[in-house]
């Protein structure tokens, strides 16, 4: 062979190889080249893998594979993959086989060939994975295996089911689109049977067995349309609602689908609940008398508590009044002052007891503002500090950017003074109380745990390190004279208060407490969208002595209060007219003489309120300045505090130098 040729020779020899090549790459199938390794079992031994087509790793799940020895990659299953292709190489002879590849899980179908000539000990491999063929084949064994058993079972569960619904003590009825009976239970032909006078059968119609009653078809169809529909739904009612002795009937509807989801018809379950009913009837009825009994007992208590310490009350006051009376008897004097003091610091009690009663019924009159609470605290921790002693450490946690809140600020502060005095009687050894204000989101589930509205809200939370309180009595906390203090120590009244001002202002009070731990309560305010106030608002100077001449009309339906109003103005200068009701106001004011000032009452008998007949005098007289006495009770009247310029309120029971200062701003305005 000439040069020439040898080069050509080569050339085709190149592009046969690659053409093997290209076709070796492109085969769906795995194929591999392995070479036998001498060893001690014969041909048998090993084999190494010299060649592989791309397709061995995706059949095999094995990837990089040339080089690896075959008793490397199966060492469990090496004797058998061994024989299987020694026999090849020994014989001659192609095989096929299949085999699982424990390694990787899969399942291989094979064939197996020797490349000649025999001296190179090399066997070819081709294969494919058919591990989903194996596996559907094994699940179809299996169900094969099973199918008679699921069949018999099958045929039990129905005939199971059957006999439950027969034996059901609900009446069971299934109709399709056209309202035609699918299935009827006794129960439920022995009762059409008994209503109706027709025994129904299936593949009967419903609306033929009914009697020719509009209503009754009319009745029966919307429940048979609504479940045709798509609703599952329950009613109960009566058989016959004009007879007392009928029975009621609870009966559910649902559709009925086939394996697809559409509707082919609908069933219902339909049962006596007429012992049911009674039951929870009575229920009912023993439930409401508990709560009227609960109710009952509250209200024991509060008025036994309420009378033990008005009796105490009384008790300081009429004795004063007693030993008044004897020694002005007795002409001595010098102990008066003394008694009077006695007298007066009993009534003064007596009215801080009503105004926490009445703040705790949520019938307090406020005075509402937009404020931000941050400025109160200031010097509210001042004062905090003072009243609790040296033993325990006041804090003031003040949130940055804190919301306006409509709000009381006396009543909020006197509450939070409340609730510190409370902390620090928790705190006999001393401690530490913080006080700590926030912006709060309720959502919808969280205000409804609170009892209150979703939405923005500012809390105040008083916090202490004291005993805590237990568990079992948490929930009485805030009722009336439920203390858990020591005789003579509280009179149950503080956290009462608190929570009245909180309902009052919109607002919720909650209480958090672990025993030994200490207790937190907060109280939530609503947001104030608008601007806060930056101080109190100012009071009008009040003169030394009045201007002469200036009458006010005293309008109040009790006739002590009314001698002393009087008698103190007069003291002072003033021209005073009275009136016991309104009609008798509304005579005086449409008469001639001038009226600086109006004082009444807001209770008044006659038709006319205290209110009501401050808005008659001003359009009799506009512009007529008003002064409104009130007991607390009354505050609806007045809009709770929402009044016009030119009126003010002061609540009962009043200090006569209260009253004269507000005579005197009222009229200097």
């Amino acid at each position: 062979m000439n040069q020439f040729d040898l080069r050509a020779a080569l050339q085709r020899q190149g592009e046969d190889e690659k053409r093997y090549r290209a076709l070796f790459d492109s085969m769906d199938e795995g194929f591999c080249v392995i070479e036998f390794l001498d060893g001690p079992h014969g041909p048998d031994s090993d084999y190494i893998h010299i060649e592989a087509n791309a397709a061995y790793a995706r059949h095999a799940g094995i990837e990089n594979v040339v080089g690896q020895k075959l008793r490397d990659m199966v060492p469990d299953e090496a004797d058998s993959w061994a024989a299987r292709y020694g026999a090849v190489l020994r014989t001659g002879v192609p095989i096929r086989f299949e085999q699982e590849l424990v390694a990787t899980g899969r399942y291989l179908s094979l064939s197996s060939f020797r490349l000649e000539p025999p001296e190179r000990r090399q066997v070819a491999v081709l294969f494919q994975d058919i591990t989903e063929r194996r596996r559907a084949e094994h699940a179809l064994q299996t169900l094969n295996q099973t199918l008679e058993t699921r069949v018999a079972e099958a045929l039990a569960e129905q005939r199971v089911l059957a006999e439950v619904v027969e034996g059901a003590s609900a009446l069971v009825a299934v109709a399709d689109t056209q309202y035609r009976w699918l299935a009827l239970n006794s129960a439920a032909i022995d009762a059409f049977e008994a209503i109706f006078g027709k025994r129904p059968k299936v593949g009967d119609t419903l609306f033929d067995l009914l009697p020719d009653d509009p209503a009754a078809i009319e009745s029966a169809k919307g429940l048979w349309d609504r479940a045709l529909g798509g609703e599952e739904f329950v009613v109960t009612g009566p058989m016959d609602a004009a007879d007392p002795d009928t029975r009621y009937f609870e009966v559910r509807s649902s559709p009925l689908r086939d394996p697809d989801g559409t509707i082919v018809g609908a069933f219902q379950f339909i049962y006596d609940v007429t012992e049911r009913l009674s039951e929870q009837a009575r229920l009912a009825t023993a439930e409401e008398a508990l709560r009227q009994s609960q109710k009952m007992e509250a209200v024991g208590q509060l008025t036994g508590g309420l009378a033990h310490d008005f009796n105490n009350l009384l008790a300081g006051i009429s004795g004063a009044f007693e030993m008044i009376g004897a020694r002005l008897a007795q002409g001595r004097t010098s102990d008066v002052e003394r008694y009077l003091a006695a007298g007066q610091g009993a009534a003064r009690r007596a009215a801080a007891l009503t105004h926490r009663l009445l703040a705790f019924s949520r019938r307090q009159t406020l005075t509402p503002r937009p404020l931000v609470i941050n400025r109160l605290l200031t010097d509210l921790s001042e004062l905090v500090r003072r009243t609790m002693g040296a033993s325990i450490t006041v804090e003031t946690i003040a949130a940055s950017g804190l919301w306006p809140t409509l709000v009381d600020d006396n009543q909020l502060e006197n509450a939070i003074l409340n609730l510190c005095i409370n902390a620090r009687d928790a705190m006999p050894d001393g401690g530490r109380i913080t006080i700590e204000t926030g912006n709060k989101w309720l959502d919808r589930r969280t205000a409804a745990d609170h009892g209150l509205e979703p939405g923005q809200y500012v809390t105040v939370c008083v916090s202490d390190t004291g005993s805590g309180i237990d568990k079992a009595i948490l929930d009485r906390v805030f009722d009336p004279f439920f203390t858990t203090k020591p005789i003579g120590q509280g009179t149950g009244l503080g956290l009462s208060m608190v929570y009245g001002f909180a309902r009052q202002s919109h607002g919720h009070v909650r209480i958090y407490s672990e025993v030994g731990q200490g207790t937190m309560v907060c109280l939530y305010l609503p947001r104030h969208f608008g601007e806060a106030e930056e101080g109190a608002p100012a009071a009008a100077p009040v003169a030394s002595h009045p201007a002469a001449g200036e009458t006010i009309l005293v309008v109040d339906d009790e006739p002590t209060v009314r001698m002393l109003i009087v008698d103190s103005l007069t003291e002072l200068g003033y021209a005073c007219a009275e009136a016991a009701d309104g009609p008798s106001a509304l005579t005086v004011l449409q008469g001639s003489a001038p009226i600086d000032l109006l004082i009444t009452d807001v209770g008044l008998p006659g038709g006319l309120n205290g209110r009501q007949v401050a808005d008659a005098a001003r359009a009799l007289r506009p512009g007529l300045k008003a002064l409104f006495i009130t007991g607390y009770a009354e505050n609806a009247v007045l809009n709770h505090g929402h009044i016009e310029p030119g009126m003010e309120v002061l609540t009962k029971p009043f200090a006569i130098r209260d009253l004269t200062e507000r005579v005197e701003r009222l009229l200097r305005r």
